[in-house]
Formats: structure tokens, sequence, C-alpha cells
């Protein structure tokens, strides 16, 4: 990683995130998504990256959710890749703003029809008397649409988080891993700032 101080960190990231899909044995774009409410209380999970560019990285969900709910009264969020079997990490932190209903309807529209209806038939985050009743809310909406499209739940939406920290973490002997941050102040700048840490 000598000469990762002149490289563009989006380029960097899409690399290792080609590698992992090379070694990964399950889902490779699967990130630990903290975000935190109102009143400053934390929490984590994991959602799937479902796409990435200069402008940030993109995710999709129940905007009534507790991450949704989170992401409203508080737009920060953190990531966190990990990828075991290359023995790396990616951290991302910055702002979040919500995708374009066009960018919504486009990814809605390319995910299974069964990944369709399970959007309009789960309350997400909310409590589940028992199985049956989820069931019977798919059932209900598997009949509601027929065979005509599904259209995207208003209900349900992406985020995009723009960072303003992306730090690569490299696995090293005796635990003196690699360590580089970039940084920025200003999320229209194409500027960054690097620098290695301890590890």
């Amino acid at each position: 990683m000598a000469d990762i101080k002149d490289r563009d960190p989006f380029e960097l990231f899409g690399e290792w995130l080609e590698e992992a899909e090379k070694s990964e044995p399950n889902d490779p774009n699967a990130v630990a998504l903290a975000t935190a409410n109102a009143d400053g209380q934390p929490a984590v999970r994991m959602v799937l990256l479902k796409g990435y560019d200069s402008q940030g990285f993109v995710f999709y969900t129940n905007l009534e959710s507790n991450k949704g709910l989170d992401l409203a009264a508080n737009p920060q969020a953190a990531m966190l890749f990990h990828w075991k079997s290359l023995r790396r990490q990616v951290r991302i932190e910055g702002p979040v703003s919500a995708v374009t209903a066009d960018e919504a309807d486009e990814y809605f529209a390319s995910r299974a029809r069964g990944s369709q209806i399970g959007a309009w038939a789960s309350n997400q985050s909310r409590p589940l008397a028992g199985r049956y009743d989820l069931e019977k809310r798919v059932a209900t909406f598997t009949a509601k649409f027929g065979i005509s499209a599904v259209p995207r739940p208003e209900h349900w939406s992406g985020f995009r988080i723009a960072p303003k920290r992306i730090e690569f973490w490299k696995d090293g002997a005796f635990r003196l891993h690699d360590r580089y941050v970039f940084s920025r102040q200003d999320l229209q700048s194409a500027a960054w700032a690097t620098e290695q840490l301890f590890p």
C-alpha cells in the first residue's frame, strides 16, 4: 500500500470490492451500517451496498424501519466493510441524503418479484405476533398485484452516504496493520487529504 496516498479513494474501493467478489463466499457487498437516533442512541446492522460512485455509497430500506427513522432524525451514518478472506476493512463516514425517486424506482424494478412483494408485506422493525401473520400479508399482496408489475411502495427508498472520511485497513503481521485515511472538508471538492495512521 506504499503508493496509496496518490490514489482516488473511490477507485481504490472499487478494486478492493472487486477482489472481495472473487474471494468472499457470501455477500461481498454486505456492510455494517451505523446510525443514531435524535437522542444520540447508536444502532448498527448489516445491509447490502447497492451502488457507489464519486457521489457516495447507496443502500435501500423501508423508510419506516428503525434505520430509516434514525436517518430522518439524524442524517449522518458510518459504514464498515470487513472482508475476512482478504483481511481488509474499509470504514466510511459522512452525511446521508435520500436517493432520487427515479433511482429508487429503477432499483426496485430490478429486484426479484418476491423481494418486491416483501417490501409491501413487511412492517419492518415493528412487532410481529407470529410468522403466520407475515405469510398472510405476503399472500395478501401477492393476490393484490396478481401478474401486474409491483410498484415501489412510498415507504421504501434509498439513501446515499457522501463520505467525508474513508479509511482503508489491511492486516499486518504482529498487528502492525496498514491504515490510510482519506478525508475532505468540502463534499463538493475532489481534493482529498491523505494520512497514514498508527495501527
